[in-house]
């Protein structure tokens, strides 16, 4: 972990930086002569029965402390301004981060990974940010001016703390080197419990409807199990630091009454500066105590400042061209080439997705495609909008390379409804608006009529302003499929792609949709996926595709006279019709 990738986040935060460690420095002063002048009320005052002494350096005792805690209030004020000012700070940079990601990208890291990211490993941060400003400065300090003082209280017992700090140090220094690794562990292991959480809260539907409960049960508890095992294990060497230092603390304090109560007895020390030295000795090895929490805490932000800085450092495998950034490409006409493209997931993989694909698509024209499931349908369309980009070859819009517009104006004018068709919590009328936040309620109803989601709409008792749950979860497949499509239109793309996006909808709906498109995007190019021959036989051109390659071309007519896949998908679905 590099400081230097954190401290942007800290710049907003400066004054509170300067300012906390004036407070550290009054509250140590302010504690620190506590047990000196307590020493001089006992050798001075109470020896001396002077009561009017003993009332003086009480009051002025008593002063202190109140300074002490009015200034260690505005410690924890500023510290806890500055902390959690720097973890959200951080969070956004993560966030904005996240956004900048390619579909790739995301999957490398896994959205539950990128989850704990954001809210675990961050809140870490956060703590060990709080824990350092106040104590990262305050112990050393304290440390510093207790063994000043009690060295000049009496050389002889300090030989006592000369023993006793190294061996504390030295075992402190231990425990955590040994503990660091199970830090690392520790998250990974959260990634895991957060992976199967969300999986099942997604998918609760599906668990219920097939009855995994209780297979989803034995999954959590072994993920669970597995994070309480490795979160023992770290836990088991860190506690191991509290009894080595009670001990060791333990035995100084003893040490020190022995031989300091024997001084007292010879008269070579003073009853108050034998108080005073137990005293500072205690705060010695609390100060020292408070150090090994800090950096207990400093070795699992280590862990999650690992974690945050590999997403922060993660370059986005798409971004804008040199090229895009200074033409400013727009589409005009929506001419689509595909120009010899080969593409892999997997860049090691010898076999590709997509292999040689070469086809061309005219303004204005709908291009359908078809075939079995695994054919490289969804990932042919997906390189138009650059979701992903090619391994070799060329994706052409209006005779440039997909690579060569700026991504944002590619995207604008793109619009796509894709197989996993996804809303998001709040209203119908919210959710239309992504595909065009400035759209008039006319565009809205007439975008949602030709998608034939206007009636179901207007039959919810709020309308337009029914709330939708996460994901659009109190809405049916075809109704989530309907909303998705109104969405798109109201971009008024120039290209409109539709993955598989009427597939649970029925033929005759299907049938007005595709009435309803080839009226209103008139000077839109469109290209549908789709399983049946119904959605795509009135198209101008269907691609038939197979294992990732092209294997027939042509229109319905041709294709039904020509092709033996698409023959097969024919009769296979005319016979179902027949059987139906």
């Amino acid at each position: 972990m590099k400081l230097s990738t954190f401290t942007p986040y800290t710049k907003s935060f400066r004054k509170a930086f300067l300012i906390i460690p004036f407070f550290v420095v009054i509250d140590v002063f302010c504690e620190i002569v506590q047990p000196r002048l307590m020493s001089i009320i006992v050798d001075d005052g109470i020896l001396h029965k002077d009561i009017n002494y003993i009332l003086k350096i009480g009051l002025a005792m008593i002063g202190l402390a109140i300074v002490a805690i009015v200034a260690n209030l505005c410690n924890i004020y500023y510290s806890a301004h500055a902390s959690v000012g720097f973890a959200t700070n951080l969070r956004t940079a993560l966030f904005r981060k996240i956004q900048s990601f390619a579909f790739a990208d995301t999957d490398y890291f896994s959205s539950a990974s990128l989850t704990t990211r954001l809210t675990n490993d961050t809140n870490m941060m956060q703590q060990v940010m709080m824990m350092c400003l106040r104590m990262l400065l305050r112990a050393p300090l304290m440390m510093v001016f207790a063994i000043i003082f009690a060295v000049s209280i009496n050389k002889d017992l300090s030989i006592v703390m000369a023993i006793a700090l190294p061996i504390l140090a030295l075992s402190i220094f231990i425990l955590l080197r040994k503990g660091l690794p199970f830090f690392i562990k520790m998250q990974q292991a959260v990634d895991r419990v957060n992976s199967v959480v969300q999986e099942n809260l997604l998918n609760v539907r599906v668990v219920k409807a097939f009855v995994r409960q209780d297979f989803e049960k034995k999954k959590f508890d072994k993920v669970n199990f597995d994070l309480m095992d490795v979160a023992t294990k770290a836990s088991s060497i860190v506690v191991l630091i509290m009894p080595v230092m009670q001990l060791v603390m333990g035995l100084s304090l003893v040490a020190v009454t022995w031989f300091g109560g024997q001084k007292v007895m010879t008269g070579t020390l003073a009853l108050g500066g034998l108080m005073s030295f137990l005293s500072y000795i205690t705060q010695i090895l609390i100060s020292l105590m408070l150090l090994s929490l800090t950096f207990m805490m400093i070795s699992r932000a280590i862990a999650s400042g690992d974690r945050i800085e590999e997403v922060l450092e993660k370059q986005p495998s798409l971004t804008d061209t040199a090229e895009g950034l200074q033409n400013r490409y727009a589409i005009t006409t929506g001419r689509i080439a595909f120009k010899q493209v080969t593409f892999r997931y997997n860049i090691q993989s010898e076999k590709p997705n997509l292999d040689n694909i070469s086809f061309e698509v005219k303004p204005a024209t709908t291009l359908a495609i078809i075939g079995g499931t695994g054919s490289g349908k969804s990932t042919l369309v997906q390189l138009i909008p650059r979701l992903y980009d090619v391994s070799e070859g060329a994706v052409l819009v209006d005779g440039i390379d997909v690579r060569n517009y700026q991504l944002q104006e590619l995207r604008s004018q793109i619009a796509i409804v894709l197989q996993q068709n996804q809303l998001f919590s709040g209203t119908i009328l919210e959710n239309l608006k992504w595909g065009n936040e400035q759209a008039t309620e006319e565009d809205i109803y007439a975008a949602a009529r030709i998608a034939c989601a206007d009636d179901f709409i207007r039959s919810f008792p709020s309308g337009y302003q029914t709330l939708l749950g996460q994901g659009g979860v109190n809405v049916s497949g075809g109704q989530k499929q309907r909303i998705c499509i109104a969405r798109a239109l109201l971009k008024k793309p120039k290209i409109l792609i539709m993955d598989d996006s009427t597939s649970a909808v029925d033929i005759d709906t299907d049938r007005k949709i595709r009435e309803g498109l080839k009226n209103y995007l008139q000077n839109t190019t469109l290209l549908i996926i789709a399983q049946r021959i119904s959605s795509v036989m009135h198209a101008d051109q269907i691609l038939v595709m197979e294992e990732g390659r092209i294997v027939g071309s042509g229109s319905h007519d041709v294709l039904l006279q020509t092709n033996t896949s698409y023959q097969e998908i024919y009769q296979s679905q005319h016979l179902q019709k027949e059987e139906a």
